[in-house]
């Protein structure tokens, strides 16, 4: 399937003027706008990812909205809208990126309830999935932004998609927000990596997308089976440490941690149950990645990347 690199700037900006079908994981995104600078995020942010043929099914449309001239000159913020066309998020031209993720968060969380949709990362070694759900504040975007550059396959940072009750999880590779001090972290333990603009003064404070390896992206078809749960904390002042965690407050812990849970009920019940049985559950602190990756490498049998 053509990547998006694959097309000229001027074709991209006149594909996303009628609607440009973007591949992102199961889903198909829509993005419409005759301003230059949605194509331009797109053309600078995701090259790698595949296009979809124009007559597809898009699960959500995205739309930059146009501004008049007056607009411009006194720089007001861009919009972005839906399908609808009414006025979704608002932004300085040097947040687009931040807000065309947030929305596709929106259009995935609030629509794809043919998954039990977990907000955690998960992250793929030899067929077998590490979750890793976290609230804000835990440095699970953190560490799944080292562990994909330690021998691990990015499968998402924000959505556990759980399919079915067998319990394949389909990948949703996408960037990766990362937020304040972890910008500067994984910059200076990564040097390969490839971010994005830092965007100071959103909710989350300054944000900067790290995009995913090229091969996690060539891989996004490639589903995977839940083999352990992990929910991370980081803490400076502590010591590394795992502890086991009982099944009932797993899956108590992975029912919170469900975006959809209520709205699925009985099915989400079943399925949350079925992951409970099949994951071997911890919680980990850890106070540096090095050290968070030694206990992961002990407790899934990998063995340290250098």
């Amino acid at each position: 399937m053509p990547t998006l690199k694959r097309l000229s700037f001027s074709e991209l900006h006149a594909r996303c003027a009628d609607g440009l079908n973007l591949r992102l994981g199961p889903f198909v995104m829509r993005l419409v706008g005759r301003d230059r600078r949605l194509a331009q995020c797109l053309y600078d942010y995701y090259p790698d990812y595949p296009l979809a043929p124009d007559d597809s099914f898009a699960d959500g449309e995205i739309r930059l909205l146009g501004q008049s001239l007056v607009a411009r000159a006194l720089r007001r913020p861009l919009c972005l809208g839906l399908e609808d066309g009414v006025p979704f998020t608002e932004c300085a031209p040097g947040a687009l990126l931040a807000h065309l993720e947030w929305a596709i968060n929106w259009c995935v969380a609030s629509r794809a309830h043919h998954y039990l949709m977990l907000h955690a990362a998960v992250i793929e070694r030899n067929g077998h999935a590490l979750l890793l759900p976290g609230q804000p504040g835990a440095g699970k975007s953190t560490l799944c932004a080292w562990l994909i550059h330690r021998g691990w396959r990015l499968l998402s940072d924000e959505f556990t998609l759980i399919r079915d009750r067998e319990l394949t999880i389909d990948p949703l590779p996408r960037l990766i927000p990362l937020k304040n001090e972890s910008i500067a972290l994984i910059r200076e333990r990564v040097p390969a990596a490839t971010f994005g603009p830092c965007i100071p003064g959103t909710r989350k404070g300054t944000v900067s997308h790290l995009s995913p390896p090229l091969d996690h992206l060539r891989r996004m078809d490639q589903t995977a089976r839940p083999r352990w749960v992990v929910f991370p904390q980081y803490d400076a002042d502590a010591s590394p440490e795992f502890s086991a965690l009982h099944p009932a407050e797993c899956f108590s812990q992975l029912t919170q941690n469900a975006f959809n849970y209520t709205l699925l009920g009985q099915e989400a019940f079943e399925r949350a149950g079925a992951l409970t049985d099949a994951v071997d559950a911890w919680r980990l602190r850890y106070c540096n990645l090095q050290q968070a990756e030694a206990l992961l490498n002990a407790l899934t049998g990998g063995s340290p990347t250098c």
